[in-house]
Parts: structure tokens; C-alpha cells; sequence
């Protein structure tokens, strides 16, 4: 196991990115010291940040002697290529393909349109409110979601997780939007598949590690 130290993870409890990263560390048996960017404040902005990342993007990871790795789907392919058990891509090419296919389309198609600077632009130069940028998400969560079901419903390679019987980057990143929609209480189109997948994900000790509303800076329930 990695010594604690070994990886610095820059992150913020809110986010989809940083979330995909921590399941992998938590499936992979590996440990990050979590350093909070709290975007709220603007701290991706700071110097500082765009020193690790100019994009003032997150997550990050940082190990020790080595650059910092920025996006988080190139983070996960780094820790299965130099960690790789348990494996997050199938041995075929064919599946790998899928399964890379439908990570992208929830972490590069759906997940990009409701950023923190997404929902700043639409704010400040869009004049949108908040119901308008709600309705905003809702509307771009719903139509990746509801392509991501049609996909993982009519597939035959669709099994237990998204691809066949073994937990893979698609099912990291399909956790990923799922968990925050629920955090920003969207009403989503009924998705039996992804629910039925995502709660065998959930079941799992490293996806109930990630979850947004156990990292230091969540809201305290009420």
C-alpha cells in the first residue's frame, strides 16, 4: 500500500472530478493526502493552483518527484497502468473501447456543461438565475443520463456494472454525475439500469468513501 504521503490529491468535496479520483484510490488500496481547493472562494484561481494546473481546474494528483497529472480520466488510466490491480478496463480491446465510450460520455459530453465556471459565465454573462441554471443541469444531466440508460439497457454487453461482471471506469464515472445530481436535488427522467447499477456501486466500501457529503468541507446535515 502506498505510504500516505506518496500522492497529494487537489480537490473539493463538491466535485464530479475529484470524485472519480477518489474511488480509484479507495479501489486501488492506495491513500492521497487531500488538499481542499475550495472553488467557491476561487482558490483554483489563486497563483498557487494554476501553478499545479494553469487550466484552474481540479483534481490533480501530485506524487512525490513527478509533475502534477490534471484530468481525472487521465488520473484513473495512470493508477490502473501503474497499480493494476483490480483492473478498471476489460483485457479485450473491444471492451476497453466501451468502456472508455461511456466514461467519456458522462466525464467529456455531460459533466463539462455544469461546471462551477460553466454556471459562473451563465450567471454573470448569460443572465441566468439560479431556477434557470438549475433547470440548466437538469436539462444537460438528463439527456447524457438518459443516452447512457438507453446504451447500458440495449447492450448485451451490459452485466452486473456497466460492462459485464467486473466494476470498470465507466462505472467511476457513471457514479460520478449520479452522485451529483443528487447532491444539486435534480429530478431526473426514470433511469432503471444506471439505478440498479449504481446501487451495486454504492454497496461498495470505496464508493461510499467518495461520497461528496463525507469530504471536509461538505454541508453538515441538517
Amino acid at each position: 500500500m502506498a505510504h500516505p504521503t506518496d500522492f497529494e490529491l487537489y480537490g473539493f468535496w463538491r466535485t464530479s472530478a475529484t470524485y472519480r479520483v477518489r474511488v480509484a484510490l479507495h479501489l486501488k488500496g492506495l491513500r492521497a493526502e487531500e488538499r481542499v481547493i475550495n472553488l467557491d472562494a476561487g482558490e483554483q484561481l489563486s497563483p498557487a493552483f494554476l501553478a499545479i494546473n494553469p487550466l484552474g481546474a481540479i483534481p490533480a494528483l501530485v506524487e512525490r518527484g513527478h509533475p502534477p497529472l490534471t484530468q481525472s480520466l487521465a488520473i484513473l488510466e495512470f493508477l490502473d497502468e501503474t497499480h493494476p490491480a483490480p483492473p478498471l478496463l476489460p483485457a479485450d480491446p473491444h471492451g476497453r473501447a466501451r468502456v472508455r465510450s461511456i466514461a467519456a460520455m458522462l466525464a467529456g459530453d455531460t459533466h463539462p456543461l455544469i461546471t462551477p465556471r460553466v454556471r459562473k459565465y451563465l450567471a454573470g454573462v448569460g443572465g441566468f438565475d439560479d431556477a434557470a441554471i438549475k433547470a440548466w443541469m437538469t436539462h444537460w444531466f438528463g439527456a447524457g443520463l438518459a443516452a447512457v440508460e438507453q446504451r447500458l439497457a440495449s447492450e448485451a454487453a451490459t452485466g452486473a456494472f456497466c460492462h459485464g461482471e467486473a466494476l470498470t471506469l465507466a462505472d467511476i464515472c457513471l457514479g460520478s454525475i449520479t452522485v451529483l445530481a443528487r447532491v444539486n436535488k435534480l429530478t431526473l427522467p426514470p433511469l432503471p439500469t444506471i439505478d440498479r447499477i449504481m446501487a451495486r456501486c454504492e454497496a461498495l466500501e470505496a464508493f461510499a468513501n467518495a461520497d461528496p457529503l463525507k469530504q471536509e468541507g461538505a454541508p453538515k446535515a441538517a
